[in-house]
């Protein structure tokens, strides 16, 4: 496996991840406009990373290469996984908000996502699917994403499904409070723009 560097002193970053399972490559710019570059081989994975570009207004490049002959767990954790490493790198937390939360509906679907860079993992997952796959997309493996993601982002994230009948509601309500409450996160304070925002002075 290997793993490269950040690419600028910006709040960018890019990062590849290579093993016998999967080959990822991964660039974000926490300030940029909601651009998103994506192949993953994954189109409804696709379409969710979208939703994290748009309403997290990152710019967002994800080329993803995977065992899918097999089924698609390990291009998904691994894609999560990276993402994490991404954001890791690219985030100074120098006067950020740190924490971030939004609620997003779609019609009867609804969604809360709170979100702590905190500098230690943890994630609260509550999400009972209507059914258990979007077309041919098991949903379960949404888990195993953000998982990948809490673990080398340094996250505490918190997600519940409120209500939902739909499945591709259920996870786009997600997606979308993800992204929303990751920009307000990340988001300069410009009250505390020199302070590092614990008591303890380091996340």
């Amino acid at each position: 496996m290997s793993e490269s560097a950040p690419t600028s002193a910006t709040r960018q970053a890019s990062v590849e991840r290579n093993t016998k399972e999967t080959q990822i490559e991964i660039s974000i710019n926490l300030d940029g406009s909601g651009q998103l570059v994506v192949d993953t081989g994954l189109p409804f994975l696709d379409h969710m990373l979208d939703q994290i570009a748009r309403h997290g207004l990152l710019d967002l490049s994800v080329t993803a290469r995977g065992d899918l002959d097999i089924d698609a767990h390990h291009t998904i954790e691994d894609i999560g996984i990276t993402l994490g490493q991404a954001f890791a790198q690219a985030l100074d937390k120098t006067g950020i908000r740190r924490y971030g939360h939004a609620y997003v509906p779609l019609d009867e679907a609804l969604s809360r996502v709170v979100i702590d860079f905190s500098g230690r993992p943890g994630l609260d997952y509550h999400v009972q699917f209507a059914k258990g796959s979007v077309g041919q997309f098991d949903v379960d493996l949404f888990h195993e994403f953000f998982q990948g993601f809490v673990n080398h982002a340094l996250v505490t994230l918190h997600i519940d499904n409120i209500r939902g009948k739909n499945s591709h509601h259920q996870i786009e309500t997600i997606f979308k409070a993800f992204g929303r409450a990751v920009r307000m996160a990340v988001e300069v304070d410009p009250r505390s723009a020199n302070v590092i925002p614990s008591t303890k002075g380091s996340l």
